[in-house]
């Protein structure tokens, strides 16, 4: 629900999940656990989705998820193909990066949302986007009406996020591989039931 909510609410405000209104070009940065949602939700309102990566090593499972076209933001052939055609970029990176291959794939009043925390200051050329009046944001997640309306909208069209179930114990492996990559778009779910079961690994009380 996390993952969904965080990419509905800007998709939402930007007016993307109105019935009726007209189709959009969306961009989805970073292809892990709020991104692939993104794209599910994306493609699941009839919207034309591109997915935007730092290599191709995700473009497979991409398009597996709803993705039209892919762009790699470190090839220069890739992000001319959809250079100035992109209506909403969600950005779901958390990592400090350069805005600036971002930008130049907006198209006239175009928007960048960054969902991503990242505590670092970031930089762009104002040039880049006075011209064509496009814009920065950024959205945390949303209140109860729009969750609710994700939650609707997801049970509609079967739209749900790729899980794996873990134990308590496998929380430090896990975490491990989080931190280096996650390759998948999974997102891990710890079983409380099956980690209370075995429990072993957890201090004995004195």
């Amino acid at each position: 629900m996390c993952a969904a909510i965080t990419t509905w609410d800007p998709l939402r405000h930007y007016g993307a999940t109105k019935e009726g209104a007209a189709k959009m070009t969306i961009g989805i940065a970073g292809v892990g656990g709020l991104g692939t949602m993104g794209l599910k939700m994306a493609k699941g309102l009839g919207h034309r989705v591109v997915a935007i990566s730092s290599s191709d090593k995700k473009k497979d499972l991409a398009m597996s998820k709803g993705a039209d076209a892919f762009v790699n933001i470190n090839d220069e052939a890739s992000c001319k193909a959809e250079a100035g055609k992109i209506d909403l970029i969600l950005s779901t990176i958390s990592a400090h990066h350069d805005m600036q291959p971002y930008i130049n794939l907006l198209d006239i009043d175009g928007t960048v949302c960054m969902l991503g925390l990242i505590t670092e200051p970031m930089s762009f050329s104002q040039m880049s986007i006075l011209p064509t009046r496009k814009s920065i944001s950024s959205s945390m997640i949303g209140g109860i009406k729009s969750t609710q309306e994700c939650v609707d909208f997801c049970a509609k069209h079967q739209i749900y996020p790729d899980v794996e179930l873990i134990e308590a114990k496998d929380i430090d492996f896990i975490w491990d591989k989080l931190k280096s990559v996650n390759d998948t778009g999974l997102r891990y779910v710890i079983d409380i039931e099956k980690s209370k079961l075995n429990a072993d690994f957890m201090p004995k009380k004195e």
